[in-house]
Parts: structure tokens; sequence; C-alpha cells
């Protein structure tokens, strides 16, 4: 999808299917928030209007975490506000470039393991996990490996954005809306990293140590 297709009936149909997902995840306790959306939809030029990715709506979003989800209901009325996740209160957030994501995620399936996992347009993956490890040196040393934890937030599907939507690669629902601890996921990406390492010697893309 390289341009949003912003007609009346498209709007409507996906500004309700982002109301009933933030509705589903906030019953289920997810901190869910409102995010900007993209530029040249119907409402361009107005208030929730973003070029460089969704943001929370609401300046104070830190204080509105764990908002009824008869409250949230009321936030996605009238507008398609994205659907973001405010991480570091019941989730942590554990964002890749696609390849390792990918990578992760069969090292993840050879143990029978499902994680849920999103990806974007513009191929970052981001995989879900329990709250309360920090990031092992080995990925924290990786400028393109992200922990999302308190303070910070991620955008859920099926939040729209430049170029195209958030989607899941794999949902919540495969693995019981079941989150894994951050070390198994951490565990996998390390794992990733060192195939792609052997990988690149392997085939003389860098010098061997």
């Amino acid at each position: 999808m390289l341009e949003m297709d912003w007609s009346d009936s498209w709007r409507r149909a996906f500004r309700v299917e982002l109301r009933a997902t933030a509705i589903g995840l906030a019953w289920r306790g997810w901190p869910v928030l409102p995010g900007t959306y993209p530029a040249g939809s119907h409402w361009a030029g107005r208030e929730g209007i973003e070029n460089t990715g969704p943001h929370p709506v609401h300046q104070d979003w830190q204080e509105r975490i764990g908002t009824k989800p008869e409250q949230v209901a009321t936030w996605w009325s009238g507008r398609p506000y994205s659907v973001l996740l405010a991480t570091g209160v019941t989730l942590d957030a554990i964002e890749v470039p696609g390849h390792l994501g990918r990578g992760a995620a069969r090292v993840l399936r050879t143990v029978g393991l499902p994680v849920p996992i999103i990806a974007t347009p513009d191929d970052r993956w981001t995989f879900l996990v329990q709250t309360g490890q920090k990031l092992a040196s080995s990925l924290a040393e990786h400028d393109d490996v992200v922990l999302h934890t308190e303070g910070s937030y991620v955008a859920l599907p099926p939040t729209p954005i430049q170029h195209g939507v958030v989607h899941w690669r794999v949902r919540p629902e495969v693995c019981g809306w079941q989150m894994p601890v951050s070390s198994t996921v951490q565990d996998a990406l390390v794992d990733a990293l060192a195939a792609d390492a052997t990988y690149a010697r392997t085939t003389g893309l860098v010098a061997a140590d």
C-alpha cells in the first residue's frame, strides 16, 4: 500500500476497526493510547497529523495510562487515531530490523514458542515481552536494537503510517495472550546475530577474526 485511500467509506470503516481494536485491548488490560495518523488524510492540517510516525495525541499521555475501556472508547469516537501501547506497564517491546527479527522468529519456531510480533512497512519488527528486564549488553551495543520500556510506546496494528499499515506477523491469540519473558526473546535475537555473523564470515562478506 503506497498511498492511503482516505475515501469516506474507507475512512469510516478503518476508524471503526481502530476503535474496536483499542477497546478490545483495553479490556485485556493493555495500556492503549490514541496516536497521530499520517498526513494526506481527510483531516490533513488539523490536530493529529504526523509525518514522521505516530506519537501520543495527549501531552499528558503518561497520566492517562490505565484509563478504563469506557473512556478509551471515547478517544476514537471521531478520528482514526493510531493505536499506541504504553510500554513498561504490563508489557515491554523489543524493536529490531527486519532481517534480525526474521532470524529470531526462526529460532523461536524451532523451539515451538510463539511470540507476538509486530511489523511495519519499513521493515522493523517488534517483539512483545513481559516487563522488568534490561537489554542484554550484546544487543544493547547495536543502535538498531531498541528496548521500549517505561516512558516509551509502540504502534499496534492496524495503525496507519506512511506508505502502509502496522500489522501482526504473529498475533497474540497464537500464544493465548501469554507474553514471553524478555530473556527468551533476547536469547533468540542473540542467536540470530550469531547466525548473521557466521554467514557473513563464511561468504566472505567480512573478514574472519
